[in-house]
């Protein structure tokens, strides 16, 4: 069996292990990031201050609307790299096959019910009339191409848990470069407006999944399927389901409770709702290491807690902590440094590049307590606590619906309710997930030698 596109993370060195699986996602997760910085500097700066708030004003609908795509994705990826650490190769197949089948039907409901509820909802979230007809068109373009965006990151989680994380970074670069090219094309050539972007993001993506697929089946070993495998396995789609819909749930509430903050946003006009935008695109890119880092923890607990090694999982656990904190005190610095320079590179209005770059030093103060969701969040979900999901989300929901509510009544707060909300959020979500890792429950989740999936 070849082992170039498997990793085997139950031996080995847990720091070298995490940072090799992590780079390569880091570097395709920075590269998607400046697509957007790209893709909101075309917007911004070609089209208007007015359609970058607009496109600014979906991004947490798109959160909401991939939720359910993207947990399923997770939860697949958690029984396979549970499988795969216990070196069961036969249900790590099957799980790839039967994953195909919740993956299309999961996204072609939630295609069909964002396009038409997309306008009604941009309304009910006080959405400005300026920009409501270019929110609504940008949404639903990307709503009808969900299955393709679902596609991708599904065989990319199957990837990553089988150890294998450079394959979906070679055709996430391509698909960013192809989104730059045809984001240039429609935008400056062909003169589409927010609806070019629009298409570019569902057309590079689709390429991604097409591109992704195609060359696992060529060269991943557990990709070579035979007809025993393709057949309907209910039990393993319920295993999928029972995993994946309380991580979708968790989404889908951190992703309801940014639609809340998104409303408290408009309701400050269009400076707010683009400078939220542009200081959105900055803390996406700030949260990539802790992404990638994250991902690689999740994979990391999965495959040893598939090999009933707990020690190991918690010395990986502890070591990331340390690169946490290191990272989060460089982006601070540079936060509180550069924020004014760092806004101008989306816009050159003067209210806006003076709201965001207060706002950076605000959220920036909070780094540390957003790495230390993301590796807890992944240690809990390769492991298996499904309900710690349901308890990460509820937190979120709580901090941005509560502190969003309260501050901004406080007229001394003002707008900046917004950013303050967004890092006590951070904190009080980051406490809570230390507190169920400390808890110790996750140690006996295991899907796979425990049969809790039998």
């Amino acid at each position: 069996m070849s082992i170039n596109y498997i990793q085997d993370m139950t031996k080995g060195n847990e720091v070298k292990l995490l940072v090799q699986f992590s780079l390569p996602m880091l570097i395709g997760n920075v590269s998607q990031q400046f697509y957007n910085l790209i893709d909101s500097i075309v917007v911004g700066k070609y089209i208007g201050a007015n359609a970058l708030a607009a496109v600014g004003a979906t991004n947490s609908l798109n959160f909401l609307c991939f939720s359910i795509c993207l947990g399923l994705s997770i939860g697949i990826s958690i029984i396979i790299s549970q499988y795969f650490g216990a070196k069961k190769d036969e249900d790590v197949k099957r799980a790839i096959a039967n994953s195909v089948y919740v993956i299309a039907v999961s996204g072609i409901i939630m295609s069909i019910a964002t396009a038409c509820l997309a306008r009604p909802i941009l309304r009910a979230m006080n959405t400005p009339p300026e920009i409501l007809a270019d929110s609504t068109a940008f949404l639903r373009i990307v709503a009808g191409g969900m299955i393709a965006v679902a596609a991708y990151n599904a065989i990319a989680a199957i990837l990553r848990a089988l150890g294998d994380s450079k394959t979906p970074l070679i055709f996430l670069v391509v698909s960013c470069v192809l989104n730059v090219i045809l984001d240039l094309l429609f935008v400056l050539k062909f003169g589409w407006g927010v609806a070019g972007t629009a298409f570019a993001t569902v057309i590079s993506q689709g390429m991604a999944a097409l591109g992704c697929t195609i060359f696992a089946c060529i060269h991943n070993p557990y990709f070579k399927l035979k007809r025993e495998h393709l057949k309907v396995s209910w039990p393993i789609i319920h295993k999928c389901i029972k995993i994946g819909i309380p991580v979708a749930v968790q989404n889908s509430m951190i992703a309801v409770s940014l639609v809340a903050l998104q409303s408290v946003v408009n309701g400050f006009g269009e400076v707010a709702v683009a400078a939220f935008t542009a200081t959105s695109r900055v803390e996406q890119l700030i949260q990539q290491p802790f992404n990638s880092l994250g991902a690689a923890m999740s994979t990391f607990a999965g495959q040893n807690m598939g090999a009933n090694k707990l020690e190991r999982v918690r010395n990986g656990y502890h070591k990331s902590i340390y690169i946490v904190a290191a990272f989060s005190l460089m982006a601070l610095l540079a936060a509180q440094l550069g924020g004014r320079a760092i806004m101008k590179i989306f816009v050159d209005d003067e209210a806006v590049i003076t709201l965001g770059a207060k706002a950076i030093k605000i959220t920036s103060c909070m780094y540390f307590a957003l790495g230390m969701i993301y590796i807890t969040r992944g240690l809990l979900n390769g492991t298996g606590d499904a309900f710690y999901a349901m308890i990460n989300g509820f937190v979120e929901v709580i901090g941005r619906v509560g502190f969003s509510s309260v501050l901004a009544l406080i007229p001394a707060i003002g707008v900046w309710s917004v950013w303050a909300t967004t890092g006590l959020t951070w904190l009080i979500t980051a406490v809570a997930s230390v507190i169920r890792y400390k808890q110790g429950k996750w140690e006996n989740k295991s899907l796979v030698t425990s049969g809790n999936l039998s």
